[in-house]
């Protein structure tokens, strides 16, 4: 009870606060509580989260958009010469102005690699809010990111001792999708890990028979929606076939929303949780089978995640957070509240975004 009164739920909410959420919005862009230091290291990801969120409230009024732009440009890494680029460096976009640069061994600063998820928020970022994505180096941010993609046809989201898993084929294909060029990027390769990745159940884990997962579901769906391999008929008996078992992984995806509150779980027994109302909801929609998701259910369960000052939280009663208040406000989006900007689900920010209005 006393928490209750500490956090200022108000549970007997049965409306969407669009003006509490901008407001939320707002002063995470004005200045990152402190609780958020541990991420600095992430700024640019946290960015995407704000700027895009008001872009789903048709609020980006409410920033800077030349200050964004040369922010976010200025974190584009570089090769000194031709004789660096042949290292096998990635030159994409660095996710903060410390992670910019790391200490060797004697405690000297020296340039550190940039990271593939930073470079898809960074683009997501640019193009959100209106810039002309020709203007980048797209070569060079290209041929280099080739060289993450490994044999298997996974991804590194760095040049040297990153994780390899389905998080960074979605980055590469959106990175390739965003600036109109897939010479980054072999995509058989790339389909042939994510169908490789494809369990017993339906759904996708991150690597190979790993345990499925909501999220993995998602990079693997939205890639190939991307690269070209699934078409608008994706639940035809025919697509099935030809790329990855359909009806298994819808199966798996409905099984994900759960009948006693309507939210969506990512994992089997696992609590419902904000965020995969996106992802799950989101691979879905990909699909077009979200005509099967109990949309009061899940928007009831949403509302039970709002808290009362604006944003959303992982789960009821807990305080909120700008991941899953983003990923809350993409999950109003795609239950057409009133108000809101559609979302191109595949590429995580708006559709007016995605096609550059």
């Amino acid at each position: 009870m006393e928490d209750e009164e500490l956090w200022d739920f108000d549970s007997e909410s049965l409306s969407f606060e669009k003006d509490r959420h901008i407001y939320y919005l707002e002063m995470m862009y004005r200045g990152l509580p402190a609780p958020y230091q541990g991420q600095e290291i992430n700024r640019l990801t946290l960015a995407y989260f704000v700027i895009s969120g008001l872009d789903i409230f048709a609020a980006l009024d409410r920033i800077d958009k030349e200050a964004v732009i040369n922010w976010v440009l200025s974190l584009q890494a570089y090769p000194k010469n031709d004789r660096t680029f042949e290292n096998g460096q990635f030159y994409g976009f660095h996710g903060s102005r410390s992670s910019q640069f790391q200490s060797d061994n004697s405690g000297a600063a020296k340039l550190n690699a940039s990271h593939l998820a930073s470079t898809y928020c960074a683009l997501a970022i640019l193009k959100t809010v209106g810039y002309d994505l020709s203007q980048i180096d797209s070569e060079l941010l290209l041929k280099s990111m080739r060289t993450l993609q490994q044999p298997n046809g996974c991804f590194m989201p760095v040049h040297t001792g990153g994780e390899t898993d389905l998080r960074f084929v979605f980055c590469a294909a959106a990175i390739c999708s965003m600036l109109k060029n897939w010479t980054g990027m072999d995509r058989e390769k790339a389909k042939e890990f994510i169908r490789n990745c494809q369990s017993y159940d339906g759904g996708f884990g991150l690597i190979p028979v790993a345990e499925s997962h909501g999220g993995a579901t998602y990079c693997a769906v939205a890639s190939l929606k991307l690269m070209g391999f699934l078409g608008e008929d994706s639940l035809s008996e025919k697509a099935s076939s030809d790329v990855i078992n359909v009806p298994l992984l819808l199966d798996w995806s409905l099984q994900k929303q759960a009948f006693e509150d309507g939210g969506f779980r990512g994992r089997a027994n696992k609590p419902t949780d904000t965020c995969y109302a996106f992802w799950v909801g989101g691979t879905l929609r990909i699909l077009q089978a979200d005509k099967f998701i109990n949309e009061e259910a899940l928007r009831g369960f949403l509302l039970t995640c709002q808290y009362k000052y604006g944003g959303f939280s992982k789960f009821p009663r807990v305080l909120p957070d700008i991941y899953h208040s983003y990923y809350g406000f993409c999950a109003f989006s795609m239950l057409r509240e009133p108000g809101l900007n559609p979302l191109c689900v595949e590429l995580g920010i708006s559709a007016i975004a995605a096609i550059g209005l």
